[in-house]
Formats: structure tokens, sequence, C-alpha cells
């Protein structure tokens, strides 16, 4: 199965989160299909920037998002 989902990136104590599209079955940080977008929660307000487009051909495909991911979506407006 395909899960959009975060990937960990930055220094310690400095994270970093890339929203991408992977087999459930890879590690967190390790292989993945697709980048669409990231999320850096140390900026005040936290920004967030997703490929709307790219994240609805997803979702229609029967990817599912992680239960953070599909909150970032919707703070986006990319789903209800």
């Amino acid at each position: 199965m395909v899960k959009i989902r975060l990937k960990r990136m930055g220094m310690k104590k400095k994270p970093f989160y890339r929203i991408v599209i992977a087999d459930e079955r890879s590690p967190r940080d390790g292989r993945f299909i697709e980048q669409i977008g990231y999320y850096n929660p140390m900026e005040k307000p936290a920004e967030i920037k997703v490929d709307g487009e790219r994240a609805k051909y997803w979702l229609g495909n029967g990817a599912q998002p992680t239960d953070t991911v599909r909150v970032l979506l919707k703070k986006t407006g990319v789903i209800d």
C-alpha cells in the first residue's frame, strides 16, 4: 500500500519534514516515490507547502495519508 507521510530532515533539535509518497514497507527516512511538499514546524507560524495537484492525484489513486499529513492537507485546503 502507498502512504503519504513525513520524512524527517534537518539537524538535531531542528526538525524539517518533507511530505513524500512512499511504500508503507520502506523505512521512515528511506526510499520514497515522490516528494510533494514540505513542513517546517520551527518557523512561527509553521511553514507548510504542498503541491495540491499531485496530492489529489495520489489520493485519487488510493494513497492513504498518515494522521499528521491529513491534518496538514486540511490546513492547506487540499482535502476537506
